[in-house]
C-alpha cells in the first residue's frame, strides 16, 4: 500500500542527497541546511509516533532543528552550479524535442488527478493500492516520480542526470523552498492565536452583517490581503474562514461552502501574483532567469491578478447564495 509516508522519505532521500553533493563541493552552509532538512523530512513520521506515545525529547530535538535551518539559511548565498549543456545545446535540444517537452509537466496534474478520483477502487488482491487518507497527496509523489522517468525518457538521457538537475535548481533556489510549507504552517498558528476571532469581531462591528453581497467582499478581500501578507492562500485562508466565511457567509446568510472555499483561494491566489513574500513565486523566477528588476514578474502578473479577482467575485455573487 503507497501511503504518504514514502513520499516525504522520497523528498528526504534527495534532500540529503543534495546535502552531500555540496559538502562534497565543500559548500559547507548548503549542505549543512539541506542535510538537516532531509533528516527531518526522514524522521516525522517517527516524531509523530514518539509524541503520540507521550516522549516529547524527539518533538523537542524536531523544533531544535528547525531553529538551526533559520540560523543557516542566511548563509545560503545562490551560487548556481554550472551549467551541465551550453545555452545552444540546450536551444538545440529543445527544438529537437518540441511539444514533447511538456509531457512530462503534464504528467503530474494528470496522475495526480487519475489517483484522486480513481485510486480508492485500485485494489489488488484485496488490498487497496493507495491508503484513504492523504490519497492526493501520495497521487502528487507519485505523479514526479513517474513524470521523472518520463522526462528521462523524452529527453534521452540517464536518470541521474534529473536528479542532479533537481539539485542544481534547488541550490539555485536556496531557503526560499521552503516557504510554501512554512506559510501554510503560520495559517494554522494565526488560527490557534485567536486572529480569526478578532477578524470576526471587528466585521461584525464595522461590516453591515445583514448585507451578504458586503460580507461577500470583506471575504475575497480579506483573501487577497492576508495572502500578500503572509505570501500564501493556503496561509490566509483559515483565518478568512474562522473570521468571515463561516460565522457570517456560511452560518448566518447560507452561502455554499464548496464554492466559497474553492473560489475564496481563487481570490487568495490573485494576492500570491502581486507579492514578493510569495518568493518562490515571485522573486526566485526572476532571479533564474536573471531578470533586471527583481520584481519583473509581480509587474506583469499584476493586471491579470486584477481581472481574475473581479471575475472571480462577480462569479461567487452570481453562485455562492444559490
Amino acid at each position: 500500500m503507497l501511503r504518504i509516508e514514502y513520499a516525504y522519505w522520497l523528498i528526504a532521500a534527495f534532500l540529503l542527497y543534495t546535502g552531500l553533493r555540496n559538502l562534497r563541493d565543500r559548500h559547507g552552509w548548503h549542505a549543512a541546511f539541506w542535510l538537516m532538512l532531509g533528516l527531518l523530512f526522514g524522521g516525522g513520521d517517527y516524531i509523530l509516533k514518539q509524541s503520540a506515545a507521550g516522549h516529547a525529547l524527539p518533538a523537542q530535538l524536531a523544533g531544535g532543528g528547525v531553529i538551526v535551518l533559520a540560523l543557516l539559511a542566511p548563509r545560503l548565498h545562490r551560487k548556481p552550479h554550472p551549467e551541465s549543456s551550453s545555452a545552444e545545446q540546450r536551444l538545440q535540444s529543445a527544438i529537437r524535442l518540441g511539444h514533447w517537452l511538456f509531457v512530462p509537466a503534464l504528467l503530474i496534474p494528470l496522475v495526480t488527478l487519475l489517483v484522486a478520483l480513481f485510486g480508492t477502487w485500485l485494489v489488488i488482491d484485496g488490498h487497496a493500492l493507495f491508503a484513504t487518507p492523504q490519497m492526493t497527496l501520495t497521487g502528487l509523489g507519485l505523479a514526479c516520480v513517474v513524470a521523472l522517468f518520463a522526462a528521462s525518457r523524452v529527453a534521452r538521457t540517464p536518470m541521474h542526470e534529473g536528479v542532479a538537475e533537481g539539485r542544481r535548481l534547488l541550490d539555485a533556489i536556496g531557503w526560499a523552498a521552503l516557504l510554501p510549507l512554512l506559510l501554510a504552517a503560520l495559517g494554522q498558528v494565526f488560527t490557534q492565536s485567536g486572529v480569526g476571532t478578532a477578524i470576526a469581531a471587528i466585521a461584525t462591528a464595522f461590516l453591515p452583517t445583514g448585507n451578504a453581497t458586503a460580507a461577500l467582499l470583506a471575504f475575497a478581500l480579506g483573501m487577497v490581503l492576508f495572502t500578500v501578507i503572509m505570501g500564501n492562500a493556503f496561509a490566509a485562508f483559515p483565518v478568512m474562514m474562522a473570521g468571515i466565511g463561516l460565522p457570517l457567509l456560511i452560518r448566518q446568510h447560507g452561502a455554499d461552502p464548496a464554492i466559497l472555499g474553492s473560489m475564496g483561494m481563487l481570490c487568495g491566489y490573485c494576492g500570491t501574483l502581486v507579492t514578493p513574500m510569495a518568493a518562490d513565486f515571485n522573486l526566485v523566477p526572476a532571479a533564474l532567469l536573471e531578470l533586471r528588476n527583481p520584481y519583473g514578474v509581480i509587474r506583469a502578473q499584476a493586471w491579470s491578478a486584477l481581472w481574475i479577482f473581479g471575475s472571480t467575485v462577480l462569479l461567487m455573487w452570481l453562485l455562492v447564495f444559490r
